[in-house]
């Protein structure tokens, strides 16, 4: 008989990139043991919802849209910042949602996302070696002894910014911060100060007399409240496992556990061992959760993990989220698609163009080239079709603000630029005009694919 499945198993398990070297380990479980009593931050009934949205997505009906930042901080955290991050992210979807003539599923990085897991457990600068910053909610990025200390206060603390975070987006959400009027305006003042502004004004256009159209038939968002409300949905990486833990919950309606740290929880390309905590963990919660691919998984590994994350094959329950890097998805992803098809198995896939596409400069900045990002999301809209798959979105570290930290696109952003607005925490994201950017040109590929579905129904 399968033992019955606790919020504490994981720890029986064996653990990667959760540190060990908490000074007071008494200290960390009096913090879990606070973080159990406080309010959830997100609910049971929300997490099914995005649940079936995200059937949609694996059924073809729709599209999802997942950003945000690399890190949170506790140094960025300002209201403009989630402004402008929700502001983008509601601009890209509009693009995508008229071009594919699909819904999108918004997803944010956001309201959690602080921990980061670190190639090496240690860095070294003018010869003094301390441990690895890994995330606000673990200890500080200042190169010192003292910042470098895992503080269990911290995770208090990222509570805490990750339900004002969640107030705010709320607010956005609902309070007609997100009417389509105000997104589109936002998108038209993209396409006016892009340099590739003629290619989209086409599309933009487009979408301009939609709205006038509808608007004609009285469709405004006074008559239709769905034009100015938007479901936004929070994920992060369940990296930090005792805080997932303690923001684990019995749901009152169903008697099924969930983690109400997050609507969407992910697990990593280092930490999804088939016997390792962060699958035994993610197989006991009743969110969506997500698992990123890599060039190091081979399809019988994806088979058996997808067995156990998602054992009654139900839609919405798995995405899988491909990072190759540009010059390695075309020999890796193929084959996990062919295996993941053969085998029946109903699994969302969506591209992370990000994390295999990054590079040091002489200079010392993590850069990620713009056209690099973007052939590896042509490549996946390319080989998921090819092998009978839906591409059913995308997955991108960005941000509202105009840094300059990922090189090219809209922005025309050069490696002597770097310096300039070079803000992130941990790895490069794209700017707001470099995110909007990659919209259109997703939105050029689903314009095609749809354009060539109708043909196909017309023949």
């Amino acid at each position: 008989m399968r033992e019955k499945w606790t919020p504490a198993g994981w720890r029986e398990k064996p653990a990667k990139h959760i540190p060990g070297d908490y000074p007071d380990p008494e200290a960390l479980a009096r913090v879990e043991t606070q973080l159990r009593s406080y309010p959830p931050l997100v609910f049971a009934g929300e997490a099914r919802n995005l649940k079936a949205r995200l059937a949609d997505v694996a059924a073809g009906k729709a599209f999802l849209l997942q950003g945000g930042d690399c890190a949170e901080s506790f140094k960025e955290f300002h209201a403009d910042n989630i402004r402008d991050t929700f502001r983008t992210l509601m601009a890209m979807s509009v693009v995508l949602t008229f071009a594919g003539s699909k819904p999108v599923v918004k997803l944010g990085r956001i309201a959690g996302q602080f921990g980061k897991p670190r190639s090496s457990a240690t860095e070294t600068k003018d010869g003094v070696t301390l441990p690895s910053y890994r995330g606000d909610n673990i200890n500080g990025m200042e190169f010192t002894p003292e910042a470098r200390i895992p503080d269990p206060e911290r995770l208090v603390k990222a509570y805490a910014q990750s339900a004002s975070t969640l107030n705010l987006i709320r607010a956005f959400a609902n309070g007609g911060y997100a009417d389509l009027h105000n997104v589109h305006r936002w998108m038209l003042g993209f396409v006016e100060g892009s340099a590739q502004g003629k290619r989209y004004r086409e599309l933009a256009d487009r979408i301009t007399e939609s709205i006038q159209f509808m608007e004609a038939c009285g469709i405004t968002p006074e008559s239709v409240p769905q034009m100015k409300q938007v479901d936004v949905y929070t994920s992060h990486e369940a990296l930090l496992l005792g805080y997932e833990e303690a923001m684990t919950r019995v749901d009152s309606t169903s008697g099924d556990w969930y983690d109400t740290s997050a609507h969407f929880l992910w697990i990593g390309d280092r930490t999804r061992q088939p016997d390792g905590a962060h699958v035994e963990f993610a197989k006991g919660v009743k969110n969506p959760i997500g698992m990123k691919c890599g060039p190091s998984l081979d399809p019988d590994e994806l088979l058996r993990l997808i067995d156990i994350l998602n054992p009654n094959n139900e839609p919405g329950r798995l995405t899988l989220i491909a990072r190759f890097g540009s010059e390695k998805i075309e020999q890796g992803l193929a084959k996990l698609v062919r295996a993941v098809a053969r085998e029946g198995r109903s699994v969302v896939w969506s591209c992370d163009p990000m994390h295999g596409n990054t590079f040091e400069t002489a200079s010392g900045f993590k850069t990620r080239p713009f056209d690099r990002i973007l052939a590896e999301v042509r490549a996946f809209m390319n080989i998921l079709p090819a092998e009978g798959a839906y591409p059913g979105g995308v997955h991108v570290e960005m941000t509202g603000q105009q840094v300059t930290e990922c090189l090219g696109g809209a922005a025309a952003v050069t490696e002597e630029d770097l310096s300039s607005r070079y803000h992130t925490h941990c790895d490069p994201r794209l700017n707001g005009a470099q995110a909007i950017d990659l919209a259109f040109l997703i939105a050029e590929h689903l314009r095609g694919v749809r354009n060539g579905e109708t043909q196909a129904k017309a023949g």
